[in-house]
């Protein structure tokens, strides 16, 4: 539950109730293993390190450097008006180990990367909350920044190599791609969405319902706040379908994961034609919420690290890792810019985007800020729509009407950490990995990709993806996004066609793989990229992520 400010209080449990608790007597406790003295956090019943089960706790320093902060002027919290800083702290004692938090009684504009702070407690109810004020002693200069545990260009290096040269990726085609109407505050059912993007699929494959015999959706089921329309129960129950293999479930390769599983499913037999789809409509939902019609679920307290410190989206743990790429690679919030501006001129000839007016550099830069350095054209735009996509066997294709496209292969692997706070510093965390696991499963590189569709829920997410993907350099991303020539249809890699999330709408990564399709298959109209024959999509937003190559079937 919250406290009386309304601020959310985390859950007390046998494996953390000493660290929310510890600062009753003024002293920062961290788990600790035993048998190698390793810090660790959040606690684990096992040492990551050593996998010894000798866990204990160890009474910390308190102090600590500033790693990332962000001045959140958008994101309410409780009891604390914005703007207020939502930061990380890398502790003295193992800088490996990073804290969520507030630096308070500082003056935001004041705070630099490096600076040295020490905790101090903040009662609620029961617990105690670890916040962080400057120290009275600073350095000279502000103190280097941890590493991280596996430095960005060396993720190559701990990727598991093919266990067999026979591909699932080259047992199955993408036949069939349908999207619902998309617009902000549609006022209709998410089902209805649902449906509407699944029969538009099934029609596009020349198939019927009696032919899919799978289904596979993210999230799934259950109360997700207008991110989810009921998942494969309630689709199955309004279509009347008897599924060989179903599948939904958010911990996947991203938010398009279920293709990803849907391709494993008919490649081992299980399914003929897999109809994987997507549904949101938050805008819809946050509109109801307004008016009464729909009351969110309150009460219980959070199992999160992050909420009780207000860090409650992606966007802030994004703009600190945003923060620290432009402090370790001189990479500038125009870099940012050249995204958003690409994203949009490209929106301004998809007639299903949102936002299709012409944008500028001033625009972008003088839009209101949302929490540092994102602005509103840095984040994506809530809506309501969804996209659906169907996986059929390989052998399947001959008899369909429509142009197949093919999967290449597929890069899923989780190289570093998952908690977000924890991972990787200066790009988004669960990329580095999948990119680097991609180019293990095929001989085509880099420069054979004819346009891209990567995961842009903010613009920080798109830049990662660039860089991980090899279409530049780690740290490269300032000159290569330069003017925005090299992302632009007729530029080096053509990025987000259909305007992306950022202008077309969050479709969490489905509408990439919709775009990507429909490129390949030529059928862009305006905005079709010449003689596009490889593309490669990636999904996740902090979410473990996953990133396909696909081909046009004739190349």
């Amino acid at each position: 539950m919250a406290d009386a400010s309304g601020r959310p209080l985390p859950q007390l449990t046998l494996l953390n109730e000493f660290f929310w608790t510890s600062g009753e007597d003024g002293q920062l406790r961290i788990q600790e293993c035993r048998s190698c003295e390793s810090l660790i956090h959040p606690p684990q019943p096992v040492c990551r390190y050593c996998h010894g089960h000798d866990m204990g706790v160890r009474v910390v320093s308190g102090t600590g450097t500033l790693a990332g902060f962000t001045i959140n002027h958008r994101f309410p919290l409780p009891g604390v008006p914005t703007p207020f800083v939502i930061a990380q702290v890398a502790l003295t004692d193992d800088p490996r180990i990073r804290l969520t938090t507030n630096i308070i009684d500082a003056d935001p504009e004041q705070l630099e990367l490096g600076q040295r702070v020490e905790v101090v407690f903040e009662q609620h109810e029961d617990v105690w909350l670890p916040m962080f004020l400057l120290a009275a002693e600073q350095p000279a200069q502000p103190d280097p920044l941890p590493r991280d545990e596996i430095e960005p260009q060396d993720f190559g290096k701990h990727i598991r190599p093919m266990l067999s040269q026979d591909k699932f990726e080259d047992k199955v085609a993408l036949t069939g791609i349908g999207m619902s109407q998309i617009g902000r505050r549609l006022m209709r059912p998410a089902l209805a969405l649902t449906v509407e993007a699944c029969e538009r699929a099934v029609a596009d494959a020349g198939l019927t319902m009696a032919d899919i015999d799978g289904l596979a959706t993210y999230p799934g089921g259950g109360e997700m706040g207008g991110f989810n329309e009921g998942g494969v129960t309630a689709l199955e129950a309004a279509l009347g379908l008897r599924p060989t293999w179903h599948n939904g479930g958010m911990e996947s390769f991203g938010p398009s994961g279920s293709v990803t599983a849907a391709m494993m499913a008919v490649a081992t037999g299980m399914a003929r034609h897999v109809l994987c789809f997507r549904t949101l409509w938050e805008a819809t939902f946050t509109d109801l919420m307004r008016q009464g019609k729909i009351r969110a679920g309150r009460g219980g307290r959070t199992g999160s690290y992050l909420y009780p410190f207000g860090a409650s989206s992606a966007a802030h743990t994004l703009a600190q890792n945003a923060q620290r790429h432009f402090h370790r690679y001189g990479t500038t919030k125009e870099t940012l810019g050249w995204i958003a501006l690409n994203q949009r001129a490209n929106a301004e000839l998809n007639p299903t985007a949102i936002y299709r007016d012409p944008m500028t550099m001033d625009d972008y830069l003088s839009a209101r800020p949302v929490t540092t350095p994102f602005g509103l054209y840095d984040c994506d735009v809530p809506c309501d729509g969804a996209v659906a996509v169907i996986v059929s066997a390989i052998d399947t294709v001959a008899d369909l009407p429509v142009k197949p496209v093919l999967v290449e292969a597929v890069g899923t692997q989780i190289v570093e950490r998952i908690d977000w706070d924890q991972s990787t510093l200066t790009h988004e965390p669960q990329v580095l990995g999948p990119a680097a696991h991609l180019w293990t499963r095929t001989t085509l590189r880099p420069d054979d990709v004819d346009v891209a569709q990567l995961y842009d829920g903010f613009t920080m997410n798109a830049l990662s993806w660039l860089e991980a993907l090899g279409f530049c350099g780690i740290g490269e991303a300032k000159d290569f996004l330069e003017g925005g020539k090299n992302i632009a249809r007729d530029g080096k890699i053509p990025l987000n066609t259909h305007g992306g999330q950022l202008s077309h709408g969050r479709t969490h990564g489905m509408g990439l793989l919709h775009e990507a399709i429909t490129q390949l298959r030529g059928d862009a109209g305006e905005r079709q990229v010449t003689d596009a024959r490889v593309a490669v999509v990636s999904s996740g937003g902090l979410t473990p992520g996953g990133v396909l190559l696909l081909r046009a079937a004739d190349s």
